[in-house]
């Protein structure tokens, strides 16, 4: 049958070996030398090892006591970590996270799982919107962690990844053959000027199939093969599916999927979350 061992006597024993001595140790734990001394002795009882030399003028390590220490120090520190993020008023309140929708599969969810093991009371407040709206939203200080796909990277943001943006259409559509060509981009996507800039560029005529600024609306409208639309690799539903044509239509280029910030509220958590979504979308490349 398994065995605990005694945290508070484990804190007494690391203590001590840190301090090198009771007496110095008993202040810093606010216990007496006798309690202190009387933890040392049953932890030693429950492993039945000699854990501290005192044969000599100062307490020193027995070779039992070394190999103990560094157990002692990491169980420690993650009960001491458990216990502040369970009960400490700093890991307690709301984050507000944005994520443009395109790429909140498959990466997000797994994310937020994990976020809410590690700080269950902090609740995140998920918003999906465009680009350009949630960097004005997180200017205003409406958001405090966002991620975007934007063709740069701001000073003031950390690029996650760089994704190749494609074209998508229905399957086996033909929609992406006709001249003008018909585009299907919400009003605030942040690729509609892109894509449009692009073909002027190759000279290639073009037309608005419709205007929302529904993502639902334009992918309906490029699943009926009425229209074409350029999306992040790997980011089309099921519906959709990349363009096979042979070079006819231009290269879009990448996309960075940048990474916002603000530590004016919960640094230490807001600063974990932001290592989770660099770690998970940092794998998208």
């Amino acid at each position: 049958m398994p065995r605990n061992m005694d945290l508070t006597a484990l804190r007494a024993f690391l203590t001590v070996a840190e301090t090198g001595g009771v007496t110095r140790a008993a202040g810093l734990l606010n216990l007496t030398q006798s309690a202190v001394s009387m933890q040392l002795k049953r932890l030693e009882e429950a492993l039945n090892l000699s854990l501290l030399d005192r044969s000599g003028r100062g307490i020193a390590l027995t070779p039992s006591g070394e190999q103990l220490l560094g157990y002692a120090r990491r169980m420690l520190e993650l009960n001491d970590e458990a216990l502040g993020r369970l009960t400490a008023n700093e890991y307690e309140g709301e984050i507000v996270l944005g994520v443009p929708h395109d790429i909140v599969y498959p990466v997000l969810p797994p994310i937020l799982r994990q976020f809410a093991t590690d700080f269950p009371r902090v609740q995140v407040k998920l918003i999906s919107s465009f680009t350009s709206r949630m960097k004005a939203q997180f200017s205003r200080g409406e958001i405090d962690v966002l991620l975007t796909t934007e063709y740069d990277t701001p000073s003031d943001a950390r690029c996650l990844c760089s994704i190749p943006l494609v074209w998508v259409g229905a399957p086996d559509g033909q929609a992406w053959k006709q001249r003008p060509l018909r585009l299907a981009h919400e009003g605030s996507c942040i690729f509609r000027s892109v894509t449009q800039r692009i073909l002027d560029r190759e000279d290639i005529p073009w037309e608005m199939a419709l205007e929302t600024d529904s993502a639902r609306s334009s992918e309906a409208t490029v699943s009926a093969d009425l229209a074409v639309h350029s999306m992040l690799d790997g980011t089309w539903p099921q519906q959709l599916e990349p363009i096979d044509h042979g070079g006819t239509l231009p290269d879009l280029g990448v996309s960075n999927v940048n990474l916002y910030w603000s530590e004016s509220r919960m640094p230490a958590v807001i600063a974990a979350l932001a290592e989770m979504l660099t770690g998970g979308y940092g794998v998208m490349d």
